[in-house]
C-alpha cells in the first residue's frame, strides 16, 4: 500500500501544540491584499499574524484571493513523482472558489499521474474549525487508516464540527457584504458582538445579537453546553484574532464547564480574519448542533 501525505491550506490556522507528535501536514500558503500590497500567508510567506492585525487597526481592510491550480501542480507533483498520493483538505467551498481550483488541478495531474490517488475534500470548515479537522485526521492517519478510510471518515464527521464566533466589530462583516451599513451603524451603537457560526453548506452566517463581549461568550458557551459530544472527540479549539486575554477567559471558562475537554488556543489568521477583523473570537467542538 502505498503511503499519503496529508495536505491543507493556510486558512486552517494550524497551531503547534495540536500537532505535536503526529504526522507532518503539508500547508499551501494563500495571497491576501491589504492597504495596497500584496502578501502570502503561510509557509515562507511574508504576511504574519501580527502584521496583519497591526495593518487591520491601523484602518486597513483586506481581500482574499482562491488558491491559482498552478500553486497545486508546484505543491503535489513531487510527492506524486515520489510516488506518494495525496489527501488534501480544503477550505469550505461555501466560502471560496478554492475547493474547484483544487479539483482542476487534480484532474490534470490525475491524468499525468495515473497510477497515483489524489484525493480533495471539501471540509465544509474555515480557520481554526478546518485546522481542528484536519488535527483529527492526521491522528487518524497515525492509527494506520488508509487513505480511503480516511477520505470517508473526513466526509461522515465534517458537519460535525461546530464553529461558533463572534466579532469584535462590524466593520469588516460589512466592508464584505456580510452585512448592511444601517445594522452595522445600529450594532456598533448598542454594542452588539455578533454571534456567528459556519452552516452546513459551509458558509459563514450571523446567527445571533449578543450586546458586550461577556454575553457573547456566553452565546458560544451555551452552545457547547447543548451541542458538545465528547463520546466523539474531546478536542475544543478556542481561536482569536489578536484578542489573547479574551481567549484565555473564554478557555477558563470552557475549562471549568467541561473539565475533560482537551483545550488548544490558535491564533485566527488573514483568510478569516480579512472578513471578521480584530477581536475575534471562536470556539469549536465535536457536537451535534451545528
Amino acid at each position: 500500500m502505498a503511503g499519503y501525505q496529508i495536505f491543507t491550506d493556510a486558512t486552517a490556522d494550524l497551531c503547534g501544540s495540536m500537532m505535536e507528535g503526529l504526522p507532518s501536514v503539508e500547508v499551501i500558503p494563500m495571497q491576501v491584499e491589504i492597504g495596497g500590497h500584496e502578501y502570502t500567508y503561510g509557509p515562507r510567506g511574508n504576511m504574519t499574524v501580527e502584521l496583519f492585525y497591526r495593518l487591520q487597526r491601523e484602518g486597513s481592510f483586506a481581500a482574499t484571493s482562491q488558491i491559482n491550480p498552478s500553486v497545486y501542480f508546484q505543491y503535489f507533483e513531487p510527492f506524486l513523482r515520489d510516488g506518494t498520493d495525496i489527501l488534501y483538505l480544503c477550505f469550505s467551498s461555501g466560502m471560496s472558489g478554492t475547493f474547484q481550483s483544487a479539483q482542476l488541478a487534480a484532474e490534470e495531474l490525475q491524468q499525468e499521474y495515473p497510477e497515483r490517488v489524489i484525493l480533495c475534500l471539501d471540509t465544509l470548515c474555515a480557520s481554526v474549525g478546518e485546522g481542528f479537522l484536519v488535527r483529527e485526521a492526521v491522528r487518524k492517519q497515525a492509527e494506520g487508516l488508509s487513505i480511503t478510510e480516511l477520505a470517508d471518515w473526513v466526509m461522515n464527521h465534517r458537519l460535525q464540527v461546530c464553529h461558533w464566533f463572534t466579532v469584535d466589530t462590524f466593520d469588516h462583516l460589512c466592508h464584505g457584504g456580510r452585512v448592511s451599513s444601517a445594522a452595522a451603524v445600529m450594532g456598533t451603537a448598542l454594542q452588539i458582538k455578533p454571534l456567528l457560526h459556519v452552516d452546513e453548506r459551509g458558509c459563514l452566517q450571523v446567527i445571533g445579537k449578543p450586546r458586550g463581549r461577556k454575553k457573547a461568550m456566553e452565546a458560544q458557551l451555551s452552545r457547547m453546553e447543548q451541542g458538545w459530544t465528547p463520546e466523539t472527540g474531546r478536542l475544543v479549539v478556542i481561536g482569536h484574532g489578536d484578542t489573547p486575554e479574551a481567549a484565555a477567559r473564554l478557555r477558563e471558562n470552557v475549562q471549568a464547564r467541561f473539565p475533560s475537554a482537551e483545550i488548544h488556543v490558535a491564533e485566527i489568521g488573514p483568510i478569516i480574519g480579512a472578513h471578521t477583523g480584530p477581536g475575534m473570537l471562536a470556539l469549536i467542538y465535536w457536537g451535534n448542533n451545528r
